[in-house]
């Protein structure tokens, strides 16, 4: 039976906003008057469990509550009533590099911040080669952190953190520090951990990044628990909920989103033959898209990604990368994205369809599950994973 890694029951968190406050005895006296304030409750009665080797996350609007519980779970905060239990080693990754003193070397903060997220000496003297050289900082090891750019000083901080070696990891909107190559780095130690049977908890905004790392999530709306499950369609929930009042379901049932200026009519996944052929590993993959525009719209950009089942987030393509310009747009129209010698695996797959403006900034609509289509196994028989690519043994 799984273990319960983190138990949130019936936690309350308030903050006291003051709109004047007395900040001294002599002030106290002269204004005959308490300092006037209001109550903000930043956590309402929430509850809820984690269990072990799931990565966990928390969804809601800013203000919602998402950063204030990960506090709590990290007993930087402490609730207003109720309990958070945890079972096994905590580490945080929430304000990186916040135990660091600027006059010390980085070689000094490894050590100072080790300690302060629960790290003994002898555990840092022997990951002390591992932190350094996951962080990219060799050279300046041993200057005063004072004189670090911004990039090494977040990326010392979150190596140091990443190898506290916990149970359970708390993440909040730092998944994406650092240049590419380090971004890399970081995505294959969270998979580390995942594999592992690591708890993690995580807050983003970033849905695409949710839907591939989390298979739980929780959704907070001011405050409280609007609804805790399957990630994929939490997830799904909440972004139907963040665009209200752009929202409408077509006659095929399928939940639209966007200002509606064009909108996707029609989505089709077809192999080489044509429509209504099978899609096979190995061959050749077409997504046709047929939409309308209700006024004409300027270079506007046609996307289409493809997920798993599960949502796991595997490929996509637009005209703003790919061409073509479409120039001004009016009425019907159909395009077609093709995708030679597609590398997907057997199995079944989802298309996410979306029209935006030439900044890709501004939705026209899009339909997150606007086709589904299953691929056949081609020439290879045996096969695992999401993708293949053509391969080759030999004896060297």
């Amino acid at each position: 039976m799984t273990q319960v890694a983190v138990a949130v029951e019936n936690v309350s968190k308030r903050f006291r906003i003051y709109h004047e406050r007395n900040q001294t005895l002599k002030s106290a006296i002269m204004r005959r008057r308490r300092s006037l304030h209001e109550d903000f409750w930043a956590l309402d009665d929430v509850t809820f469990d984690i269990p072990e080797g799931r990565t966990f996350a928390l969804v809601g609007d800013n203000g919602s509550g998402k950063s204030t519980l990960l506090k709590c779970m990290a007993q930087i905060l402490y609730p207003t009533s109720g309990t958070i239990r945890t079972r096994g080693r905590v580490a945080a990754l929430l304000e990186v590099g916040s135990g660091f003193h600027p006059e010390l070397s980085g070689r000094d903060n490894v050590y100072l911040n080790g300690s302060i997220l629960g790290m003994t000496k002898p555990e840092i003297d022997s990951k002390f080669d591992d932190i350094v050289g996951f962080s990219g900082v060799e050279q300046f090891i041993d200057q005063p952190v004072k004189n670090y750019s911004s990039g090494m000083y977040v990326r010392l901080g979150f190596s140091v953190a990443i190898h506290v070696d916990p149970e359970i990891l708390l993440v909040d909107e730092v998944l994406a520090v650092g240049d590419a190559a380090f971004q890399e780095k970081c995505a294959e130690k969270f998979a580390e951990f995942r594999r592992d049977g690591r708890t993690v908890v995580v807050v983003s905004h970033s849905a695409p990044q949710l839907r591939q790392m989390a298979d739980t999530a929780a959704w907070l709306v001011q405050g409280k628990l609007n609804r805790v499950g399957d990630a994929k369609e939490v997830l799904e929930e909440y972004m139907d909920a963040s665009h209200a009042g752009e929202v409408r379901i077509d006659a095929e049932g399928r939940v639209h989103h966007g200002s509606g200026e064009m909108s996707v009519d029609h989505v089709e996944v077809f192999g080489p033959g044509g429509p209504g052929t099978d899609v096979r590993n190995g061959e050749d993959l077409t997504v046709r898209v047929a939409y309308t525009a209700h006024e004409p719209v300027t270079d506007p950009v046609i996307g289409c990604a493809i997920e798993s089942v599960d949502g796991t987030y595997l490929w996509a393509s637009n005209t703003f990368d790919h061409g073509p310009r479409l120039g001004q747009v009016t009425g019907s129209g159909v395009l077609e994205c093709r995708a030679p010698a597609t590398a997907l695996a057997p199995g079944m797959y989802t298309v996410i369809t979306s029209l935006t403006d030439s900044t890709t900034q501004h939705l026209y609509d899009q339909v997150r599950d606007s086709a589904r289509f299953g691929v056949q196994s081609g020439a290879e028989k045996f096969w695992g994973g999401y993708v293949q690519t053509p391969s080759r043994w030999q004896v060297p």
